[in-house]
C-alpha cells in the first residue's frame, strides 16, 4: 500500500488504462470488464481490476493535472510493478485537422512547468511516449478502422480556457513543437515512465475545439468517448 493506494501487491495488473475521472473509470469497469473488483478507493480515486476479454487489466483514475498524474503513475510504476499505462483523456484541439470528438495519439509533449526539475533535478520540458505502445495502438486502430491524428501536445499547468491570455502562452512554446492539442497530464506520465524504465502512451478526445469553436457537454466528456476507450482496451490484448 501507499498513502494514495490501498491495493495489495498483485491486485493491480501489469497494464493500466488511466482516465482522469473516477466516474469514467467506474463506467469503463462496469461496461467492459468481467469479474471487475474495486481495489482502490482512497480519496475516491477508483481502481478496478478485471478482465477485458481474456486480458487482465486495471482501470484507474489519475485525477486532473500533472501533480495528480505524477503521484498515481509513479506509484503504479515504482511500487506496483506496472509495465504499461495508457492514458485516455480529453483535450483542447489546436489543429485545423481536428474537430470535436476526434482522437489524438500523442507522440511527445511539451510543458513549461518544472515537474522534472522538482522530481528529479532535471531541467527537462519535453517527454516522449513509448514507441512500442504507440505502434500497438496504431496497429489496433488500423484493425478497427479507427481514425486518429498523431502529434505533440502542450501539457499546461492551467486549464487553457481559463488562461488570462492563451495567445501569450502559445507564443512561449518553442517553434519546433508542432502541437495539435493541449492537455494537462501527459508530461508527468511520460516523464515518470522514462525515468523508471516503463512504457506510457496517451490517447485523447477533443472536447474543446479552440480553432473552430464548440465544446462537448459535461455528459459527452463523461460518457461519449467510447471509440477512444475501445481503442485503448483492444490495444491491451496485444500487450
Amino acid at each position: 500500500m501507499t498513502p494514495h493506494n490501498e491495493a495489495d501487491l498483485g491486485q493491480i495488473a501489469k497494464t493500466v488504462i488511466m482516465p482522469g475521472d473516477p466516474k469514467r473509470a467506474q463506467l469503463i469497469a462496469e461496461k467492459y470488464l468481467s469479474n471487475a473488483e474495486l481495489v482502490n478507493d482512497v480519496r475516491g480515486m477508483k481502481a478496478y481490476t478485471g478482465y477485458y476479454k481474456d486480458k487482465r487489466i486495471t482501470v484507474m483514475a489519475s485525477g486532473m493535472g500533472m501533480p495528480s498524474m505524477g503521484i498515481y503513475s509513479y506509484e503504479l510504476f515504482k511500487f506496483y510493478d506496472v509495465d504499461n499505462i495508457i492514458r485516455i483523456g480529453s483535450c483542447g484541439g489546436y489543429s485545423e485537422d481536428l474537430r470535436l470528438l476526434d482522437i489524438v495519439l500523442v507522440d511527445k509533449t511539451y510543458t513549461e512547468g518544472n515537474y522534472a526539475l522538482t522530481l528529479n533535478n532535471e531541467n527537462s520540458h519535453i517527454a516522449d511516449s513509448s514507441e512500442f505502445l504507440n505502434e500497438k495502438i496504431e496497429e489496433t486502430a488500423k484493425n478497427m478502422n479507427c481514425k486518429y491524428k498523431k502529434g505533440a501536445t502542450l501539457c499546461s499547468e492551467a486549464f487553457d480556457l481559463y488562461m488570462t491570455d492563451s495567445k501569450e502562452f502559445l507564443k512561449r512554446v518553442p517553434s519546433e513543437i508542432d502541437y495539435v492539442a493541449c492537455e494537462m497530464e501527459a508530461f508527468a506520465l511520460f516523464y515518470n515512465a522514462n525515468l523508471l524504465g516503463k512504457k506510457a502512451a496517451c490517447l485523447l478526445t477533443v472536447v474543446d475545439d479552440n480553432l473552430h469553436g464548440g465544446n462537448a457537454s459535461a455528459e459527452d466528456r463523461e460518457k461519449n468517448l467510447n471509440t477512444m476507450i475501445e481503442l485503448a482496451l483492444n490495444t491491451t490484448l496485444s500487450l
